[in-house]
């Protein structure tokens, strides 16, 4: 291949990847339909989260920036309320529909892009729904019963206001409210309904009565002009002839007076007529009004035992956290009592199993002390309880020597009578016989059921006898 082929394909190649390039740069030049947002998110500039079109197109460079489509068809929202309280404190029920649709304006855009991006338009309107109906509540409960079913206008503009601004929080846009009903529960609308068409009725009816009444009238007076003009015509023709027919004048009076008494007649039952009229529509005036009344004072007596009732609900409420609150104080004192009487029973337990620990201490060391004094001594128990007995002594002549030592002597008189016989006198044989009075050492060993080892002494035959006598 030479030096120019090489350049064709060199260049050819070129073109080719200058083609490839400018396809898919293309291909990332997006546009924007008309019913549609282009959200380009990433790096999008300083301080932004997103950048918005409302048409257009716009180049997303790779890598660093992507997009979206934000759909920008209404969503249409039935919000069925029911039990919403009005500032009388009736609960009214406020079936509407309301239309939304993600906001195209400047600002708020973004605002959509950031809450409602990736959402689903079933996603959108279960959020939108739960701000309409919270919204919804708090408009009926700023209005009367009265301006809310008569005042649609102001009920519309308030619900408007109140539910379009907290919509575009989100990004959304109110298009429309459509109330289709207002009702309420204690049918104080439908008793505003009733006096409305009864005042319509009756005062349809007194118009017709007076447009009758004044047809009637009008009647008369046509009838009785044209009688007069008739009379009177008759009159001057029977006045010509005169003096020919005197016969005629007197049937002509005749005449007069007949029609005089009939046009009399006619009167007293059109006034008859009138003030049967009359009374008839202040009779339906009257019912009218006692309707009305009967209506107001009904649903006066609906809305009294309303308030009765919640507030009867207020005081068994009330009742019932009390009792309940007393409880959960007797169960936390039950609880806590218990809690002391286990504590100390533990302490208790805790003290006595020590103690007895202590005990058992103390007498497995002296049985381990008794088992090696009985070794030292070659096996024999007996042995092992004289040396006890043994380390004991000066206990036991400290014993015998406090068995006379509280003994008050304030004073001793002897009487001798000469006759010793060489055995000493009283006074020695009554000091004898006081030291004689304390037990000997081999004493208390035969009274605790042992004898005396020969190492510390042998007991005298003759105290042996004596002591075996005195047994």
């Amino acid at each position: 291949m030479d030096l120019s082929s090489s350049l064709v394909v060199i260049v050819a190649g070129l073109i080719g990847l200058a083609f490839i390039m400018l396809l898919w740069f293309v291909s990332r030049y997006k546009r924007c339909p008309s019913d549609k947002i282009l959200v380009i998110y990433g790096k999008t500039g300083t301080g932004q989260s997103s950048k918005c079109l409302a048409g257009g197109a716009a180049f997303i460079w790779p890598v660093i920036q992507d997009y979206q489509f934000l759909d920008l068809t209404p969503i249409s929202i039935d919000v069925d309320l029911r039990g919403a309280l009005s500032r009388q404190n009736i609960r009214v029920s406020v079936p509407s529909r309301f239309t939304v649709a993600v906001s195209n304006e400047p600002g708020i855009m973004e605002v959509a892009s950031e809450r409602l991006l990736g959402k689903s338009t079933d996603e959108i309107r279960e959020t939108a729904k739960d701000i309409i109906f919270g919204q919804l509540r708090l408009v009926v409960a700023t209005m009367d019963i009265e301006e809310i079913n008569s005042d649609r206008d102001k009920f519309l503009t308030n619900v408007s206001s109140n539910v379009g601004s907290e919509l575009k929080k989100i990004g959304l846009t109110l298009i429309n409210v459509n109330v289709t009903d207002i009702q309420d529960e204690s049918g104080y609308i439908e008793a505003l309904g009733k006096e409305a068409a009864a005042k319509a009725i009756n005062d349809a009816k007194q118009s017709v009565a007076e447009k009758n009444r004044d047809g009637s009238i009008g009647e008369a007076n046509a009838n009785k002009e044209k009688r007069v003009s008739v009379s009177a015509a008759d009159a001057i023709a029977k006045v010509g002839e005169a003096t020919a027919e005197a016969n005629a004048i007197d049937g002509e009076n005749e005449a007069k007076v007949r029609m005089a008494i009939s046009n009399a007649e006619r009167r007293l039952k059109e006034a008859e007529a009138l003030r049967k009229a009359t009374a008839a529509e202040k009779i339906q005036a009257a019912n009218s009004l006692q309707e009305a009344y009967l209506a107001e004072k009904n649903a006066e007596l609906a809305r009294a035992d309303r308030e009765r009732a919640s507030r009867e609900a207020d005081v068994i409420v009330q009742a019932e956290i009390a009792k309940r609150r007393i409880e959960i104080d007797a169960e936390a004192e039950a609880e806590r009592t218990r809690l002391v009487a286990r504590g100390l029973a533990d302490a208790v337990f805790m003290q006595k199993e020590a103690e007895a620990k202590g005990l058992y201490e103390v007498l497995q060391k002296q049985a381990d002390g008794f088992d090696e004094i009985v070794k030292a001594v070659g096996g024999n128990p007996r042995d092992a309880v004289l040396m006890l007995i043994a380390d004991k002594l000066p206990e036991l002549v400290k014993t015998q020597v406090d068995a006379i030592k509280g003994i008050k002597i304030d004073k001793v008189t002897v009487w001798e009578g000469g006759n010793q016989e060489g055995a000493g006198n009283n006074t020695s044989k009554f000091i004898s016989s006081m030291y004689k009075s304390v037990p000997p050492l081999s004493e208390l060993f035969n009274m605790a059921g042992m004898e005396l080892p020969t190492y510390l002494g042998k007991q005298k035959p003759e105290e042996a006898d004596q002591i075996k006598s005195e047994e």
